[in-house]
């Protein structure tokens, strides 16, 4: 199986599994060594997740991991929430954001720049709008993202 069936298939599982917990995959990592492997899985949920969610979701995927199999030999499952900065991958994570502080990197330069710290204020078909500096409204389109994700405020 090659990385791009593998990843496909991984998510598969992973959607699967959250589907039936009521729980949401926010991001999926393939990450360490090719002999140790590590999956990372992070889900949430509208209300938040807990410890317990996140312990009964990698049981049941990991079992459907084992029988399906998909990658070949040892791994390590990590299983845990996204967190307080979590990344923003698809038009409904900045949808559930709006309001909120986030940081942005794009392919290219928007007003002469391709690093953005704002808030979300409104999102369209095909951009994000963010509100830089409490005055300053920008649109970046989704296709210029490289990297978007919330950012840890403190009041």
């Amino acid at each position: 199986m090659g990385s791009i069936e593998k990843s496909r298939k991984i998510h598969e599982l992973a959607n699967s599994v959250a589907s039936d917990y009521g729980l949401e995959v926010v991001d999926i990592e393939l990450a360490g060594n090719p002999r140790r492997p590590v999956l990372r899985v992070f889900v949430d949920k509208d209300q938040g997740i807990t410890l317990d969610e996140c312990e009964t979701f990698s049981r049941a995927l990991s079992a459907l991991l084992d029988v399906e199999d998909p990658i070949q030999g040892a791994y390590v499952l990590e299983v845990s929430s996204p967190g307080l900065d979590r990344p923003l991958k698809e038009k409904k994570d900045f949808l559930k954001s709006i309001g909120k502080k986030a940081r942005i990197v794009t392919k290219e330069h928007i007003n002469n720049r391709t690093f953005f710290i704002g808030m979300i204020t409104d999102v369209g078909d095909n951009q994000v709008t963010i509100l830089i500096d409490d005055k300053t409204a920008v649109d970046i389109p989704f296709v210029q993202i490289v990297r978007a994700k919330l950012e840890i405020e403190f009041k």
